[in-house]
């Protein structure tokens, strides 16, 4: 009959009135938007998190430098010397070698010249330095009392396949604060007969004393 069919569209009038009733109450408002600008098309906003020179986690005050020294990885992978965002040494770069890796801002190796290559350095130099596979070995009570004069606490203690990351300058008065080493143990080694790689990062002064 004709008034069963009307019946029926309104029932199935007041059905779909109450879905939508029921998205528009429950459903969050920001879902909503969400949809509309897929709908419409627009990309996401994305926030980009910001870089910091060297890949470090913070940027530097302005009269500061950034820093990133990393060791080498037992005798297979080298170190790494980033300084105010210019990689300084590194594998890519084909610069590096096995013992010190050490990097003169402003301004091998037998021992001999080593200790007159760190004897030459001009006052207010900042050096930066990497241990690779064994640094022990290349140095001699000169070479290592050199890198006591550019703030060095560790180097004394240097020994055998231990990993060592500094940074120093020539003419510090006091210990510098930039420096990591960790022993050659093979209880503790990450490696076999090499300890863990060190990484250190930071902000060095544009004036170290």
């Amino acid at each position: 009959p004709p008034l069963a069919g009307v019946i029926r569209s309104v029932a199935l009038f007041i059905t779909l009135l109450g879905t939508w009733f029921i998205v528009q109450t429950y459903f969050d408002q920001s879902w909503k938007d969400i949809s509309l600008r897929s709908w419409l098309g627009e990309a996401p906003v994305c926030k980009q998190l910001p870089r910091h020179k060297c890949g470090n986690r913070k940027s530097c005050p302005e009269n500061y430098f950034a820093f990133r020294i990393i060791s080498g990885a037992a005798n297979v992978v080298g170190p790494s010397i980033c300084f105010n965002d210019m990689v300084i040494m590194s594998n890519v770069k084909n610069n590096i070698g096995r013992g010190l890796n050490i990097a003169l801002v402003n301004g091998e190796s037998d021992i001999n010249k080593l200790d007159t290559f760190l004897q030459e350095i001009q006052r207010g130099t900042i050096v930066l330095t990497a241990s690779y596979d064994d640094a022990a070995t290349k140095m001699n009570d000169k070479v290592r009392a050199h890198f006591v004069e550019l703030g060095s606490s560790h180097v004394s203690k240097l020994g055998f396949r231990d990993n060592w990351v500094f940074l120093g300058a020539k003419g510090l008065k006091n210990k510098s604060p930039f420096e990591e080493h960790i022993k050659n143990d093979m209880k503790t080694n990450k490696y076999d007969g090499w300890p863990e790689l060190l990484e250190m990062e930071g902000c060095a002064p544009r004036k170290m004393d």
